[in-house]
This record gives structure tokens, C-alpha cells and sequence, in this order.
């Protein structure tokens, strides 16, 4: 099932080219996409843009394939010895999968925060700076600079400016995960994936971090998976549905969450299975 949101909607589902006619440059396009762990199959002929500066959400029952294609999007299933991928994922204008291509550069402008928060054994302060270092950046006005800007970015800094070279570990769960997001941002991506980044939170914190979402897509482009539909439709500006490794719908939120183009869809958004 191909989806190409611009130019292939029906007139009557407001395309996203019509509805922002000005910010409707994909910053990532996916064609034909198949992925498999060993003979199995676990995607199959997924295609879709992403568009820049706006939060795309992956949903769908467990299973169906949301975290298996965010982590293809910066090539972190290549680290999986059976994994293989046919089809093409373009970034900028570029197939992230041409041999030629830098992997560690794509995961530095593609970032990542993970469900768990994954903070380093290390200082508030370290955590930040760690990629700038793994870069060979060495001035500390710098690396303070950055990790003051990314740490404002993600919301924290007024709540640990005072306790920088103080253990990450020792943050609450909320603050562990903006932390990894200040993480991420340090080193400048242009993309964040996020994979069920508040599933481990209280409402408190998640909603903490749904503001920085809104806040941070600004500048970033934002692809989100979430089981919790209530997320996606607070959030997102545009959902896709997914079922058993493919792609079932793909639209503007609010028309996914209420008049969705597939039977499959409505059932899925309603609570009718999954």
C-alpha cells in the first residue's frame, strides 16, 4: 500500500500538500520498504514521507511493526545479524541504506531516545557532552554553551543547573528521559526518533514531556511511536496506522482519529481489537 500524503489523497481528505501547501517538504521518504529477521517478514511494502518540522506518530497493536521501522529510519537494525532490508529510505534527498554512507554521522543527525531512559553512569553534565567529546570537541566554553542550550532545549536546565556534576542517575525518570533528550539534541540532529519515550512515566512527567514535543518540533522533525492513541492524537500532526507490517493508513491526525479512510483503522481507533 503506498502512501504519498502531497499528491495521492482523495480531494475530500484535505491532503497535506493543500493543507500546508509551504511546509510540505519530506525530510524523509520511505519507498517500498520490506524488512525481514531471517525469512521472516516483519515489513512489507511500507512507503510514506515525513514531512520536516512536524511529529509523526507510528500506531498500532504490539507487534505490527512500529519499533522495527523507526529503528530502520537510522539503521539501528543493522546491528541485528539476521535483519535484512529491501526497498529504499531516503534522508535529505539521500538512500541511508548506499554503502557509501556514513552510519555514524546518520545517527548523530538522526537521534534516538528509547522507551527506558538510558542515561550514562556518568555526571548531568557528561551525559550532554558525551557526543561533542566522541566528536573531538575539546574547548570547554563550547561544550558549555551546548550543554546549557540543550539542556534549556529539553526543559531541564533551571532544575539542574545547580547539580551539573552531580550522577544523571540520581534524576527522576521524567528528568532521566528529557535528559537523553538533551542528549540527543546536543550534537544538532535534524530528525529525533522516539520509541514509547513516556511509557515508563506517571502522567505528570509524560505530560512534562509532550510539551517538550510541541516545543522541540520547531526545530527538529519528531517520529514518535506510541501505544497510547490519546498521545498520538495530542501530539502528532500526522498518524500512521500499522497492522501486521504494513502501512493501513497514513493521514492528518485528526482525520485518522475521527473519520479514518479504513474499516481496519476505525476498528483499531475504537477499541475493537488490538
Amino acid at each position: 500500500m503506498t502512501f504519498s500524503i502531497a499528491t495521492e489523497m482523495p480531494p475530500e481528505h484535505n491532503s497535506v500538500a493543500s493543507a500546508h501547501p509551504e511546509k510540505a517538504e519530506a525530510i524523509i521518504s520511505i519507498k517500498e520498504l520490506d524488512f525481514y529477521y531471517g525469512d521472516k517478514i516483519a515489513l512489507e511494502s511500507i512507503t510514506l514521507d515525513i514531512l520536516k518540522n512536524k511529529i509523526t506518530a507510528f500506531i498500532g497493536p504490539s507487534g505490527c511493526g512500529k519499533s522495527t521501522l523507526l529503528r530502520c529510519i537510522n539503521r539501528l537494525n543493522d546491528l541485528i545479524d539476521i535483519a535484512r532490508v529491501d526497498g529504499e529510505i531516503t534522508f535529505e534527498g539521500r538512500n541511508i541504506y548506499d554503502p557509501s554512507v556514513d552510519i555514524i554521522d546518520l545517527r548523530r543527525r538522526i537521534g534516538m531516545v528509547f522507551q527506558k531512559s538510558n542515561p550514562f553512569p556518568k555526571s548531568i553534565y557528561e551525559n550532554v557532552a558525551y557526543g561533542l567529546r566522541i566528536a573531538g570537541v575539546k574547548d570547554k566554553t563550547t561544550l558549555d554553551d551546548v550543554v546549557e542550550k540543550s539542556l534549556r532545549s529539553a526543559a531541564l536546565w533551571d532544575e539542574v543547573k545547580d547539580r551539573l556534576n552531580e550522577s544523571a542517575l540520581g534524576l527522576s525518570g521524567g528528568q532521566q528521559q528529557r535528559l537523553c533528550i538533551a542528549r540527543a539534541i546536543a550534537v544538532e540532529p535534524h530528525v529525533i526518533l522516539m520509541d514509547e519515550p513516556c511509557s515508563a512515566l506517571d502522567p505528570i512527567a509524560t505530560a512534562r514531556i509532550e510539551e517538550l514535543m510541541l516545543e522541540l518540533k520547531k526545530k527538529y522533525t519528531i517520529i514518535i511511536v506510541t501505544h497510547s492513541m490519546q498521545q498520538a492524537a495530542r501530539v502528532s500532526d500526522y498518524t500512521a496506522f500499522l497492522w501486521l507490517g504494513k502501512v493501513i493508513e497514513y493521514d492528518v491526525t485528526r482525520k485518522i482519529f475521527t473519520t479514518p479512510a479504513e474499516k481496519l483503522t476505525e476498528d483499531y481507533i475504537t477499541g475493537r481489537f488490538g
